[in-house]
């Protein structure tokens, strides 16, 4: 099914779906064999409208302003969305030249390529962004297969925060990545 996906720009018809597939997504979030993914509890895994919000004003933001986001979604064939990855803007202001990653995969379409594929879409693009030189990310170091895909795709581990977050009675670390674009 991740051969098949289509990547594309979202567009702003394009979030109330994407909104729904989040929350689907989000149910997973440290569920069953998934690793917890999100720094939030199990049960309150959920994209809220405040968060929903922010993320339409970020969206409809330019480059280069404070909070920009751009968002790429993965369609199966019939139209479903199977993945998504979006960039945003760091939110300290002397760091304009990097981009924060977020990312997810549809538990349907895990293991499929689908994840490397959604990298190299946002990473293109930002390497054709003369503004941006860097793509971070930070992710729940129990995330070893996000890690795994991070680390095939080029980015470098640049450090760990032991017991960043507490959830659900567990001490979390969290791992901070960087891939170099120039």
């Amino acid at each position: 099914m991740a051969g098949e996906a289509i990547i594309r720009p979202a567009a702003s018809d394009d979030l109330e779906a994407f909104f729904a597939y989040l929350n689907d997504h989000l149910r997973d979030n440290g569920s069953g064999a998934t690793a917890l993914f999100m720094p939030m509890p199990r049960a309150a895994s959920r994209f809220g409208p405040e968060r929903e919000t922010a993320f339409r004003h970020a969206f409809a933001s330019a480059l280069g302003q404070p909070g920009w986001r751009r968002l790429w979604l993965a369609h199966d064939s019939d139209g479903a969305i199977r993945g998504h990855i979006d960039l945003r803007a760091r939110p300290e202001g002397a760091c304009t030249h990097r981009a924060l990653l977020g990312m997810g995969v549809h538990r349907d379409a895990r293991q499929q390529g689908l994840g490397g594929r959604l990298v190299a879409v946002a990473a293109a693009w930002a390497a054709s962004e003369a503004v941006l030189d860097w793509i971070d990310l930070e992710v729940l170091s129990v995330n070893l297969p996000a890690r795994q895909l991070y680390a095939r795709c080029g980015f470098v581990q640049t450090g760990e925060t032991a017991d960043m977050f507490r959830i659900d009675g567990e001490a979390l670390a969290y791992t901070f990545m960087s891939l170099a674009l120039r």
